[in-house]
């Protein structure tokens, strides 16, 4: 046991010596609450599939070459109510302070209607991807607001529905440059020198495999002639200054250079839209429209274009097409599975980003309006100019030119750190550039009575005096207005959901109803394969959104965030303990950024060994689309493995390949269990034949759920693996994002974690592949909290139970739709895949079909299609009660019935309940019914349906219709008609 799992241990132990076994009750343990079937349900589903122990089930499922041989090495369970407790009293530890950094984050007011309703509310963050539109609306409604939001702000005519974060954001519109420029010999990408630190990191990251040149320089001074493709400017500058790049553009664009802007997203709403001067593309982040600092994230950055490059937008579109009856819907459009599609050629390997805040960012729009968010702008924007005349009267030098929200000093030299403890001493913290200077950001939070303290800090300079300052004369004189040629005039936030919903009572019944559109775990369970959709407990959700986690701004001194250590120290020595490795970085901020991570992790170790030449990544058939779109980010060429008849990798064409990859192998990535729903038993062989041939073995942990506990991937010759926290370590999915997706790796590739350089950890050998040093900050104490509430047993429990309620489920539907894969003996790890290809070559019956009928039935249907074309992969996890287990099945037997029906003739092949799927309440009421069955059959097909029935809001969605018809933007009904 290392020293911090230690340092746990013994403060366990001494809580036991105070509350001893014999006094803590049923109640106290978390365990019970997360495992969903009783003790007498395991007992009777172990009979059912003829076993008599959880034990004897993981024996004949798991392959004993990789059977861990003891317990994990983590401290014993604590109840809920101890566990906040602890989080409470860590959380002290931070430090808050009024960050005045800037550097693209601000703090910020969240309209408590929002916190409470949108951010605290499972409604909203216990749902997935929404894959299935018509059980989706609500999101992809308030998706397609933040869309808007974006296009209206930033002057362009086409948005995604978020990314990662602004740095991640500003390299992915960095290869959108490169794939739509003209010209063989474009591998420049100029940068400005006043694009903020972090993002240019993350740009020098990803542009380094690609083979990118990345320039650094003045705007006014570079040459961007042929060898350039793109350039990156940011708006207002990171020193606070605001340039008219428009001449900048016109010369780029003279040689077929694409511009991008990165952006305050709150600055527009009084400047100059980039697509109004010219600029190709926009990115930035929305965090300064309600969503919390949480020392980095999460928060969803944005990007936008021009139509034309509608097809090489990243991530995820929300589009707007119509209905089965004519009615407008929405949907996800373009790049809906672009990985699986595409993989190696997909524009990204973004599969989800950061759905959930960019809801909260939508509903801040929505609920202040154009007038209210200009009214927040032109506060921010007279503060700082008051700030700043107040600084030039006092005799403080100030970098001259327009701003709107930051100032920057000249340089005060051996002051500087005089000024920053008086700063500290009253609760300020500015940026320090490092060459004397040091900038000041200012925000909504800020009023004019906090002027006076900030002058304040300025005070120790010589020849500096404060204390004539009238600030409130200086604010009565100031306009927030800006000149001619950088202030805009142009309208924005005109569509009449933005200028509606300005009272609280009207807001919350606009986000109560988007959410009842909506199918969450709060309504059925979510059986996704690859997503396990397991629990999302309050207790571990309590801690996101207090102050003392939430405020705190990335960039802060290192000893205001020491309750964040402590916690960050502790997450990665268990993450490291319970996948058998040396270290973990817990800076990528989702699984596709992990992916990411570890391949450039050993990438740069096969460098520091002289062998940059082992560039093949090895990739089987049945990996997850965004392994070669990751492979192929990292400078890697793929070369793919088949899989035999069984879903196994296919270790002849495994060994040869890698024995013609020779010199050049740099590694496997394999998904285990596979994607496949099995352990596969030669899983210790495929990693020899690999480090045989000199690779390295990566491994994606998006099915580490079958794993905790029992095996370990650093025992059985993984080097490294990614982790996804959204599935395995229960951070909500927040119907697609946010996510954390850590790697963990070997002793050897540890001096190759992503590292940062505004961090404390600085060193390694690979720049940060995200814009904050532990990314996604606030939401790592959901699994911190997950972990601690089970213990290591109750951690293997829930594993086991997870293997149970997959298996159980398999028998229980074998009868009606054959389980594709098995093992070697028999049995399919935590999630199984249902055949359904016989019903649509003979019948023509297709898996969409079932996924629409499903809802009828208030379930959403599991994964469609992945990894086998018409099939369903069923994932129920550990947290699913037998009960919930049953009316599963019960539905999937009963929708058999209805195919048989088809089958036999008994109805027909084109108009019949699957086809017709799903039924809208608004149909069934009609006073036309023409379907060949009865409403009843329709709406109400098992008895279950009764008690608590979720309608579908629409009709099944055209998805032809939206792709050829493209819309991603509010539009009025009218309009759509």
């Amino acid at each position: 046991m290392n020293a911090q799992l230690e340092n746990i241990d013994k403060q366990d132990t001494a809580m036991l010596k105070q509350n001893d076994s014999s006094s803590r009750l049923y109640t106290d343990e978390f365990v019970s609450r997360h495992i969903g079937p009783r003790k007498e349900d395991i007992a009777e589903m172990l009979a059912y599939l003829g076993l008599s122990s959880l034990d004897e089930l993981v024996d004949k499922t798991v392959p004993d070459a990789i059977r861990m041989k003891g317990r994990l090495d983590i401290p014993c369970a604590r109840s809920e109510f101890e566990m906040l407790g602890e989080a409470r009293s860590i959380a002290q530890h931070n430090s808050i302070r009024r960050s005045l950094i800037g550097l693209g984050y601000q703090d910020t007011i969240t309209p408590p209607v929002i916190l409470r309703n949108v951010m605290e509310n499972p409604g909203w963050y216990t749902q997935y991807t929404p894959y299935q539109a018509e059980i989706a609306q609500g999101r992809l409604e308030a998706l397609v607001n933040f869309q808007t939001m974006v296009c209206d702000l930033t002057g362009l005519e086409l948005a995604n529905s978020s990314l990662l974060d602004e740095g991640t954001a500003a390299a992915e519109a960095m290869t959108i440059c490169s794939r739509v420029s003209k010209g063989a010999q474009r591998n420049k990408f100029f940068v400005s020198e006043l694009v903020h630190p972090h993002t240019l990191e993350v740009v020098q990251t990803r542009a380094t495999p690609l083979g990118f040149e990345v320039v650094v320089g003045s705007h006014n001074d570079i040459e961007i002639d042929d060898t350039y493709f793109g350039c990156l400017l940011q708006y207002p500058a990171s020193d606070g200054r605001i340039f008219d790049y428009e001449a900048f553009t016109t010369r780029a664009k003279q040689s077929n250079a694409l511009v991008i802007a990165a952006c305050d997203i709150l600055s527009l709403a009084l400047l100059r839209p980039p697509g109004e001067w010219g600029a190709d593309m926009a990115v930035g982040s929305s965090q300064r429209f309600g969503v919390p600092l949480g020392y980095g994230g999460p928060h969803a950055a944005f990007l936008s274009t021009k139509e034309s490059f509608k097809r090489e937008i990243p991530g995820r579109i929300i589009g707007i097409s119509k209905d089965a009856e004519g009615q407008a819907a929405y949907r996800l459009a373009l790049q809906t599975r672009e990985q699986h599609i595409r993989r190696e050629k997909a524009t990204s390997n973004i599969c989800t980003a950061q759905v959930l805040l960019a809801i909260m960012a939508s509903m801040y729009a929505v609920y202040h309006g154009p007038q209210g968010i200009r009214a927040i702008a032109e506060k921010v924007r007279r503060l700082t100019a008051t700030l700043r005349t107040s600084l030039l009267t006092s005799g403080v030098e100030i970098l001259e030119g327009s701003i709107f929200d930051t100032i920057t000093s000249g340089n005060l030299g051996e002051h500087e750190d005089a000024v920053r403890k008086r700063a500290l001493a009253n609760g300020f913290n500015f940026r320090y550039f490092g060459d004397g200077r040091l900038g000041i950001t200012l925000d909504e939070t800020v009023s004019l009575e906090d002027i006076p303290a900030i002058l304040d800090a300025f005070s120790v300079l010589p020849g500096v005096d404060v204390s004539a300052i009238d600030v409130q004369s200086i604010w009565a004189t100031t306009s927030a207005g800006y000149e001619s040629g950088i202030a805009r005039t142009s309208q924005y936030l005109q569509h009449e959901v933005f200028n509606t919903y300005h009272s609280e009572t009207l807001l919350l019944r606009y986000i109560h109803r988007l959410q009842s559109k909506d199918l969450s775990l709060t309504t059925s369970m979510i059986p996704l394969g690859s997503c396990t959709m397991k629990l999302n407990a309050t207790a571990e959700m309590i801690p996101v959104t207090w102050d003392s986690m939430g405020r705190l701004h990335p960039f802060a001194p290192a000893d205001q965030a020491e309750g964040y250590k402590q916690m960050i120290d502790e997450l990665e020595s268990l993450l490291a303990e319970i996948t058998g490795m040396a270290a973990v970085s817990l800076q990528p901020n989702a699984g596709s950024q992990g992916e990411y991570a570890g391949l450039l992790a050993i990438a740069a170790y096969h460098r520091a060994a002289g062998q940059e030449e082992r560039t093949v990544c090895l990739i089987p058939q049945s990996a997850h689309g965004t392994n070669p779109a990751s492979a192929v980010m990292a400078g890697m060429k793929v070369v793919i493995v088949r899989c035999d008849e069984n879903g196994n990798i296919d270790l002849a064409d495994l060994r040869e390949k890698a024995e013609a990859a020779g010199s050049q192998l740099s590694c496997l990535m394999v998904t285990y269990p596979s994607t496949h729903g099995v352990f596969e038993e030669s899983i210790v062989e495929i990693c020899e034949v690999i480090h045989g041939n000199g690779g390295q073995v990566y491994m994606d942990g998006a099915n580490m759920n079958a794993q905790v506990g029992v095996c370990r991937p650093g025992d059985f010759g993984i080097d490294v693996c990614h982790l996804n926290l959204h599935k395995t370590f229960c951070i909500p999915h927040g119907g697609g994002g946010p996510g954390v997706g850590p790697i963990a790796v070997r002793e050897h590739l540890q001096a190759y974690l992503p590292a940062h350089a505004l961090a404390e950890r600085a060193e390694g050998g690979v720049g940060p592949v995200s814009s904050a040093p532990f990314g996604s900050s606030s939401i790592l104490p959901i699994p911190w909290m997950y972990i601690r509430m089970m213990g290591g047993d109750g951690l293997t429990e829930a594993t086991k139970v997870a293997i149970l309620n997959a298996n159980y489920m398999a028998k229980r539907l074998e009868d009606s739709y054959p389980v594709l894969y098995r093992g070697a003996r028999g049995m399919v790890a935590h999630e199984c895949i249902l055949d359904l290809r016989n019903f649509k070559r003979e019948i023509g019956i297709e898996v969409a079909d079932v996924a629409k009928r499903l809802m009828d039935y208030g379930f959403h249907a599991p994964t469609v299609s992945f990894p086998v074309v018409e099939t369903l992969m069923v994932e129920p996890t550990e947290s699913e009660s037998r009960e919930e287990l049953d009316r599963f099945c019960d539905a999937m037997i009963s929708i058999r019935e209805e195919i048989r029906a088809v089958e036999e003739g008994r109805a027909d092949k084109l108009n019949n309940l699957l086809k017709n799927a799903p039924h809208t309440a608004q149909r069934v009421c009609s006073d036309d019914w023409d379907y060949p069955y009865s409403r009843q059959e329709a709406a109400y097909p098992l008895p279950y349906v009764r008690e608590s029935k979720f309608w579908p809001p629409v009709a099944r969605v055209d998805n032809t219709y939206g792709d050829r018809n493209l819309i991603c933007s509010c539009v009025s009904t009218s309009d759509f008609e």
